[in-house]
């Protein structure tokens, strides 16, 4: 099998390719049409079973709208878009049944995703056309989102407003799932009672679960009803030259989660996306630190991130761990955070060696750069509290950000370490950032400042509070 040599702080690693037998067959010759209103459920339901039948192979998708269901991938199995093709996926949830999934870090029943597998291996979409999730018709929209006109739009359109007239809803069973979500999860509910809110369960996009070899090129991957591309608990996945889109107000409108993964490249990409943009996570919670896969050996490079609320991310569900990430060579424009680490009392994990250089930034929103281990606890003030350190206390340590230059930021570092388990062996070399204010760092140990300067409007000093130095050059 073919390979791609990857890199990370202390250790190259190797990206094994997906093996794709030669046959190709074509989207037409199983009834499909591209007309932008005939149903292609069956034909790519055939199609998937002729791969199947004879070992794998290409599926190609010529010009065109080809509307569908969902489609689910078999082993050796490659999706081929050529320029000009659309995929737009059907915005009825009778297409998606419920399954056992995973959102948010927790074991869930959801829909069914546009893009689906599982325990499958040597998985491919390719080419240089669009693949449309239909999210306009599954997310709900905070009202503070969108200007009046627009919000104005949205309602006339036709779903469902809440009392209090901020939030709008698709349908008022979507609405009622986010009223009886807690209470069914609380109650351990069977999947029946999960099907009376279905509307409210939307998946991701692309969902490949316990899969090998992935490799996603060339495509435009948007409008995802939540997070757009999910691998989860796979290994050895190629994420090259893909765009990946969602208006800037999609809730949940992540761009890339990678999650409890091994041995990922991930070049030359673009994200424009409504939430964190390149992310890396591993669960939430007990059962994720009793699984214990952690996201690691993971190589970032030459990616672009417009909107997002963080340009590359680690968290905030990280409780089986995430090690060994290199990223360099990218460029964030206008995100609200650039560089964003999170996670709260609870998790547990640990996130360790983690190396991050030649990054540039300009016109951030909130923080160029931040830590902060408070994300989930409910407003509380960093330092407010002092916890036991136990197996639910996350571990950040050993961390290197290198030759990364912000123009324009609000803040240019916030660290909010835990007072019990402050953020260690934190290293900025050759770091520059014009900021509004001033850089702030609370509960972190051995915490290095090499040829570091901050320029801030506001004049003050830096704030260092329950801070251990290392040596200094």
């Amino acid at each position: 099998m073919d390979v791609i040599d990857g890199m990370t702080k202390d250790q190259p690693f190797q990206v094994t390719l997906p093996s794709i037998p030669e046959r190709e067959v074509m989207i037409t010759s199983f009834g499909g049409k591209g007309d932008g209103s005939f149903d292609n459920t069956e034909a790519f339901a055939r199609a998937v079973a002729d791969c199947q039948l004879h070992g794998g192979g290409t599926i190609k998708v010529p010009a065109g709208i080809w509307k569908t269901g969902p489609i689910t991938f078999t082993n050796q199995m490659r999706l081929d878009l050529v320029q000009h093709a659309v995929i737009q996926f059907s915005d009825d949830p009778k297409h998606y049944p419920l399954i056992e999934s995973s959102f948010e870090g927790e074991r869930v029943y959801r829909c069914q995703s546009p893009l689906n597998g599982e325990k499958i291996s040597d998985i491919e979409i390719t080419g240089l056309g669009v693949i449309d999730g239909a999210g306009q018709d599954w997310r709900y929209v905070k009202r503070f989102k969108m200007s009046e006109m627009q919000w104005e739009t949205l309602v006339n359109s036709g779903g469902v407003v809440t009392e209090d007239e901020q939030e709008w809803w698709p349908s008022i069973e979507a609405l009622h799932g986010k009223e009886h979500i807690h209470q069914l999860r609380l109650q351990n509910a069977d999947k029946s009672e999960y099907e009376k809110i279905k509307h409210f369960l939307r998946p991701s996009l692309l969902s490949f679960r316990s899969c090998e070899r992935i490799k996603l090129s060339g495509v435009t991957f948007q409008n995802s009803p939540a997070w757009n591309v999910h691998p989860l608990e796979s290994n050895d996945i190629l994420i090259d030259g893909v765009t990946i889109r969602n208006p800037w107000y999609s809730q949940n409108g992540d761009g890339l989660d990678i999650e409890s993964c091994k041995r990922v490249i991930i070049q030359n990409t673009v994200f424009d996306v409504g939430d964190d943009a390149i992310c890396m996570k591993s669960g939430k919670g007990k059962w994720a630190r009793e699984l214990g896969i952690p996201t690691e050996l993971v190589e970032v490079k030459g990616c672009k991130v417009y909107s997002g609320h963080g340009g590359f991310v680690i968290g905030s569900e990280m409780s089986g761990g995430v090690k060994d990430v290199y990223v360099h060579d990218c460029d964030f424009y206008g995100t609200d955070s650039g560089l964003r680490f999170k996670s709260s009392r609870g998790r547990g994990g640990v996130v360790e060696r983690i190396q991050i250089e030649r990054i540039q930034m300009m016109d951030i929103k909130e923080d160029a750069i931040t830590f902060q281990m408070h994300y989930s606890n409910n407003g509380e003030k960093v330092g407010e509290t002092t916890e036991a350190v136990t197996e639910e206390t996350p571990v950040f340590s050993d961390i290197h950000l290198k030759k990364v230059t912000c123009i324009g930021a609000k803040r240019p570092i916030v660290i909010h370490g835990l007072p019990e388990q402050p953020i260690t062996n934190l290293i900025f070399e050759k770091i520059y950032v014009e900021s509004e204010q001033a850089l702030e760092i609370h509960n972190c140990d051995n915490l290095v400042l090499l040829q570091t300067e901050i320029l801030n409007r506001d004049k003050k000093d830096p704030v260092f509070v329950n801070c251990q130095f290392g040596v200094k050059e």
